[in-house]
């Protein structure tokens, strides 16, 4: 992530209208995937989650000239992910049926989205069962530590709510709680042995 921090930062620096765009196109095609994966395995609905990462490229498309870099772009990015995939599980819209709409970024988030749906519905399926039964919050800590394999600080950047930070011996404590408790759970369900 290293390298796409440095690029994005390149692209944004080189200044004018394609700086921006190009940076954003650069951000989304690369975290993309693991943003989508992400969203998958909070939302649970293949139609919600196509809404959710289309408002995720749309926030990232918009916001990122503005980045203050105060944080690593990946949790920047799951942080988005986190907020647009609560807020298309929330919406009321969604009961109305009524879509999204799309727009340059969308497009992009649809073309990255597709491409990786294959491979992506095959690692989804093992986890669907345990994974079900768990609150919003959990399905994001474990997806946040184990799908995407970020750090301790990058994950509690990525969760805070309204601005205030959890400690991240927070949450590696309720990580390790969480993870005995889908143990039981796999074995109960005779997924272990």
């Amino acid at each position: 992530m290293a390298e796409l921090e440095q690029r994005v930062r390149a692209l944004l620096g080189a200044g004018g209208d394609g700086g921006g765009r190009d940076a954003a196109t650069e951000a989304i095609r690369v975290m993309g995937p693991r943003v989508l994966r992400y969203i998958r395995s909070l939302l649970r609905d293949e139609e919600a989650a196509r809404d959710a990462f289309s408002r995720w490229a749309e926030n990232v498309w918009k916001g990122l000239p503005g980045f203050r870099w105060d944080a690593p772009l990946s949790a920047w990015g799951f942080r988005l992910a986190h907020h647009a995939a609560l807020n298309v599980q929330g919406e009321a819209w969604r009961r109305r049926g009524r879509p999204f709409a799309t727009g340059e970024a969308s497009r992009l988030a649809e073309e990255v989205r597709t491409r990786t749906a294959v491979r992506v519905e095959r690692q989804r399926r093992a986890l669907d069962v345990l994974r079900e039964s768990l609150s919003v919050a959990d399905r994001a800590l474990l997806a946040l530590r184990i799908d995407q394999d970020l750090p301790w600080a990058e994950i509690a950047h990525a969760l805070a709510a309204g601005g205030e930070e959890v400690d991240p011996a927070t949450l590696m404590k309720r990580f390790e709680r969480l993870k005995a408790r889908l143990a039981r759970m796999a074995k109960e369900q005779g997924l272990l042995e």
